[in-house]
């Protein structure tokens, strides 16, 4: 990462980045809102569609897209992102400003701009000396091309005009009344490289949104690693719900361990949909968990065990019964089962059979150990042979709630990207 002065400029080695704006909030701090420009060589836009902000929130080209507004932790974020790979020819600089309503840039503080590449996360450059004064609409910095490659440039310069004095500098004809504040506009439910965005993802509280988002480009980030960003797949979890998961369920550990796989979900499919299921001696589908509805589906189901599956350990029946919904409900894309266990594994021989049959099916196995409790069969499957495919991962922690997201994806996404290459192979995904 690079960090740059005013003025100063890095290359962009990347197809498609984002530019987040991120100021401190606080009373009496103006709010923030970005835009983008795509200017000509003249430094000009062509029309009125090259203006990308809150009110237009895609370019024509798809190539530009302004993001939404996001915070977390008292600060503040709004964004754009580009497809560098898809910009049109006559556009020569894409530059992305901001406007302060309420006041001006010099009541903003800790004001800084980051650049990120879109498809792993990284950050590319980082702007945080802008030394603004009376200035309510700003250029932060500008994307351009030179010799055939994009660059990232500091600019820091801005007008007491607003956003109205900054369109119109930069070739638009708008009023005032036309750029009047407004509430943002949720993020565009399109699928582009790098980090998806969910359907129903605009409506979570804008903390539960920072966090999923960052959870997303974190699990981006994983799959990098193993050549697999843009893979999709359907997430299902299975949660114990056996008597000795109670105090996990009390202390909000279950929680928090679902929360972060519909960070798995939501970027791997963006439908923002995900099934779970619970189970004890018996098997129980929960309803399904929408993103939109994440923070009352986690208060309705996670605080205590679930109801009515009993109190011991019957991982056979649960693993039958989602093998048999996944085969009713068909899905062109591959299935990943997240299976959380406490341990007291006792029905290997079931176990081993059913996960044997399922071999043959577009599902992979990812079981997770939540303690030191006895696993069984589950820490002998990858060395176990007489399968079509290895289509079973397994490990164990002491402690989840003390796993970084970014350790906890890189185990979880281990094994499955390595899976999805064999499996076509062998023509059980098409």
């Amino acid at each position: 990462m690079t960090t740059l002065a005013k003025g100063g400029n890095t290359a962009v080695q990347v197809g498609a980045v984002r530019v987040v704006v991120g100021w401190q909030q606080g009373a009496g701090v103006p709010d923030v809102d970005c835009t983008a420009l795509l200017l000509d060589a003249a430094g000009k836009v062509r029309g009125d569609n090259d203006m990308v902000f809150y009110n237009q929130p895609k370019h024509p080209s798809g190539a530009v897209v302004h993001d939404g507004k996001q915070q977390a932790g008292g600060w503040g974020y709004d964004a754009v992102s580009a497809d560098l790979r898809t910009v049109e020819p006559g556009v020569d600089r894409i530059v992305v400003a901001a406007s302060a309503d309420g006041g001006s840039f010099g009541q903003v503080p800790g004001l800084h701009a980051t650049v990120y590449d879109t498809a792993t996360g990284a950050e590319i450059a980082r702007f945080t000396e802008m030394r603004a004064t009376t200035e309510t609409a700003f250029v932060v910095g500008e994307l351009y091309r030179r010799q055939g490659a994009w660059k990232f440039r500091a600019v820091g310069q801005g007008w007491d005009t607003g956003l109205a004095g900054l369109a119109t500098a930069f070739g638009i004809s708008i009023s005032e009344e036309a750029v009047a504040p407004a509430a943002p506009a949720p993020a565009v439910p399109e699928q582009r490289p790098g980090v998806r965005f969910t359907k129903g993802e605009e409506r979570l509280p804008a903390a539960d949104r920072q966090r999923l988002n960052l959870r997303k480009q974190q699990v981006l980030v994983s799959l990098a690693k193993r050549g697999a960003a843009g893979i999709r797949a359907r997430v299902i979890v299975v949660l114990d719900a056996s008597g000795s998961m109670h105090r996990l369920y009390k202390s909000g550990i279950v929680s928090q361990a679902v929360e972060r796989m519909a960070a798995v979900a939501a970027q791997l499919d963006d439908d923002g949909t995900m099934q779970v299921w619970a189970f004890a001696d018996l098997a129980r589908q929960l309803p399904d968990l929408t993103i939109a509805e994440m923070p009352g589906w986690l208060a309705a189901q996670t605080p205590k065990r679930p109801s009515g599956v009993g109190g011991s350990n019957n991982e056979a029946s649960v693993i039958d019964q989602v093998r048999r919904w996944t085969a009713a409900n068909p899905v062109p894309d591959p299935t990943l089962v997240l299976f959380f266990s406490d341990g007291g594994v006792h029905r290997n021989a079931e176990i081993e059979r059913q996960l044997r049959d399922a071999a043959s099916e577009p599902t992979f196995w990812q079981f997770i150990g939540l303690g030191k409790g006895n696993y069984g069969i589950l820490e002998r499957f990858d060395r176990m042979a007489g399968r079509v495919v290895d289509n079973v991962g397994f490990f164990a922690v002491d402690d989840i709630s003390k796993v970084s997201d970014a350790e906890l994806y890189d185990r979880l996404l281990g094994e499955f990207p390595t899976w999805i290459p064999e499996v076509r192979r062998l023509g059980i995904l098409r």
